[in-house]
């Protein structure tokens, strides 16, 4: 079993910067990649950004490419997310997720819910205009 928590969800004006962070715990062995989703009122999850363990390769959404930034430290099993220039439309309650995967899919199915296979309970990001 593998435990995440995330941290850092707070109100911020337009244009603000904001950090995350996702701290995992457990049986780490296999941890193929990290991610965050997040989920707007009256919408669906969606995919927001994603890092490879081993190799720190990432992957974005378009609408966050060039504002948001993900990266993780191995040897204190967290994963941290960088926002800069928050837009009203980045309001969402913010999710971490793992992926254990023997045979990892192509990095264009991480978007994918069913792919991940631990979430955390989620911190709310507030942007206002």
């Amino acid at each position: 079993q593998v435990q995440l928590e995330e941290s850092g969800g707070r109100l911020v004006q337009a244009g603000g910067s904001l950090s995350l962070s996702c701290k995992a715990s457990g049986r780490m062995d296999g941890l193929f990649a990290m991610g965050w989703f997040r989920q707007a009122p009256g919408k669906e999850r969606e995919f927001v950004a994603a890092v490879n363990w081993k190799f720190e390769s990432t992957y974005y959404t378009d609408s966050v490419a060039g504002r948001f930034t993900i990266s993780r430290d191995k040897s204190r099993n967290t994963m941290a997310l960088r926002m800069n220039g928050l837009k009203p439309d980045d309001t969402a309650v913010y999710t971490c997720a793992a992926m254990f995967a023997r045979i990892p899919p192509p990095p264009r199915y991480w978007r994918e819910s069913r792919r991940w296979d631990y979430w955390g309970q989620g911190t709310q990001v507030t942007v206002s205009s």
